[in-house]
């Protein structure tokens, strides 16, 4: 039985969604954020040493395999359970599966984790005579470095869904599965009308029984 350490309003709702696309029997095990800090609580490191969501846990027979990190999971279940989810080796269309089952996590994520930090910065409190000089800061490394980069990686996803169904071409794979975190961060969090295709995405997918299944059984999620 395959259990998800699930944390509210986190990456960990994709992996809820991949369980119910490869139809694999799973319980979930609750977890909810600190209301001050917004981090994930103590009960989580004694799961994973690192306290954090995703986590799963597969009591197989006469196993017991912990798995963290969501890309590490999705290749997991996917090889494990769901062989549908992974395009056969040594095609383009597996190519572009595991390249974007680590874009996610490995390009497009930290530039928008990088935008969300300085964004708190230009109005977390401090002293007034300092503020002028953080949002300065905050607004120069947004504007010349985060921002740009952010442009370049929408732009660059929007090209490819304006050519391909899915991420890995026609069928959906694990690729979708892990790209649609971040994608519905921005699509939460920006104006996305300059790309069709990203909006046409998310739109495709929250509107599957799947999705919507796995959304009943994870609780509240701001991002859909």
């Amino acid at each position: 039985m395959i259990t998800v350490h699930h944390l509210n309003n986190s990456r960990s709702q994709r992996i809820l969604w991949m369980l119910e696309e490869i139809g694999v029997e799973y319980k979930v095990k609750h977890y909810q954020r600190d209301k001050e800090t917004q981090l994930a609580p103590q009960e989580l490191f004694e799961v994973h040493p690192l306290g954090k969501s995703p986590v799963i846990t597969d009591d197989a027979p006469k196993t017991h395999i912990t798995v963290a990190e969501s890309g590490a999971i999705i290749e997991y279940l996917a090889n494990a359970y769901g062989k549908d989810m992974v395009p056969r080796k040594n095609t383009e269309a597996y190519r572009q599966y595991i390249y974007w089952l680590h874009f996610s996590e490995g390009s497009l994520m930290p530039q928008m984790l990088l935008k969300l930090v300085f964004e708190k910065i230009k109005t977390a409190p401090m002293p007034f005579f300092i503020r002028p000089i953080a949002k300065g800061i905050a607004n120069k490394v947004l504007g010349g470095y985060v921002l740009p980069n952010v442009k370049h990686s929408s732009d660059f996803i929007e090209d490819h869904l304006s050519k391909n169904d899915w991420f890995a071409g026609k069928k959906m794979t694990g690729a979708d599965i892990q790209m649609s975190f971040p994608l519905e961060a921005s699509m939460a969090s920006t104006n996305m009308d300059d790309y069709p295709n990203i909006k046409a995405f998310v739109e495709k997918i929250h509107a599957l029984d799947t999705y919507k299944k796995a959304l009943k059984v994870g609780g509240p999620y701001d991002y859909a």
